[in-house]
């Protein structure tokens, strides 16, 4: 990988920004991707980098936004139609070149996402603790108090979403209003650190106030895992077992619309590859139709007689 693509890969890391490093890990000539060629792709499609001319980009794009919807690492083979009979393999994705070249390509897409976001209200040990052992795992943590006594408005202003956790800690000092801001938001996770008695009063009170039965059971009391009488500050310890937990299976996650970008794709009426629309190079309008096309050689082609592709179509 040369040094701007790791610059840049930095930058969107420190951004808290998703991306996907695809790698060339084996090739056959002729192609015009090496052993070693990398690209970094962006949730739009957006290419840096190197890993294939018009015929394999489309398909690496296609993948890595799948590789971003699931967080998972991938091998992918993309070769000559007729050489993928029978010879798929297990847990690789296989993918027909329509291109004239004869050559191939292995690509390994990496993910790498965002880590999960935890915002603790408070000022106790557990805090300190809880915050502490976040950055030890490179989670993002913002703690926030009401010093001022204006009851944690700041929370309000951050920019929590579905992949965020939400932790009360502040002792019964503001355990309702800063349960307010959490349910206001979309936050995966709202645990109370609490006393059972307390956390009956804090929730008796937010019903009160209007809260549902299903607005109520988002908030986990006690929060964390159940690992029976311990210290104040090894309940940190318990929420990011929980944490962890949730982590493991698939919730915390990013699930900002970046990740979700899902491209309008079209098929190459020439080669019959799919092709990205967002990201086509090359289109031509017939008879009131808009085609895409892979590669200048497929766009050429289709310029020369349209007719027949136009009724191949039909």
């Amino acid at each position: 990988m040369n040094s701007e693509l790791l610059e840049l890969a930095g930058n969107l890391h420190k951004r808290h920004k998703a991306f996907v490093l695809a790698t060339v890990v084996w090739s056959r000539s002729p192609t015009s991707g090496k052993s070693g060629s990398t690209a970094l792709i962006e949730p739009d499609g957006h290419v840096h980098g190197w890993i294939g001319g018009a015929c394999a980009e489309p398909s690496v794009i296609k993948e890595a936004r799948r590789v971003l919807a699931d967080g998972t690492g991938r091998l992918m083979y993309l070769g000559p139609a007729d050489e993928l009979d029978g010879s798929e393999r297990e847990g690789i994705v296989t993918v027909p070149i329509a291109c004239a070249s004869e050559g191939a390509l292995e690509v390994f897409m990496e993910p790498v996402l965002p880590q999960p976001r935890v915002v603790v209200a408070g000022g106790s040990p557990a805090v300190t603790t809880l915050a502490g052992l976040l950055e030890v795992l490179d989670w993002r943590v913002t703690v926030v108090s009401d010093e001022d006594g204006s009851g944690v408005p700041e929370m309000a202003l951050l920019d929590i979403d579905e992949s965020t956790a939400v932790v009360v800690a502040s002792q019964g000092h503001y355990d309702e209003p800063a349960l307010e801001a959490a349910l206001a938001s979309p936050a995966g996770y709202i645990g109370l650190i609490s006393s059972s008695r307390r956390a009956k009063t804090v929730l008796g009170s937010l019903g009160d106030r209007g809260y549902s039965e299903a607005d109520l059971s988002r908030v986990h009391t006690p929060a964390g895992l159940d690992l029976g009488r311990i210290e104040h500050r090894e309940i940190a310890v318990a929420i990011l077992a929980q944490l962890v937990e949730l982590r493991a299976a698939g919730k915390l996650t990013a699930q900002s619309s970046e990740l979700s970008v899902v491209g309008s794709e079209a098929v190459d009426p020439v080669c019959h590859m799919t092709v990205d629309i967002a990201t086509a190079r090359w289109s031509s309008e017939f008879d009131g139709t808009k085609y895409y096309f892979c590669s200048a050689g497929c766009h050429q082609t289709f310029e020369t007689t349209p007719i027949n592709f136009a009724l191949a179509k039909q």
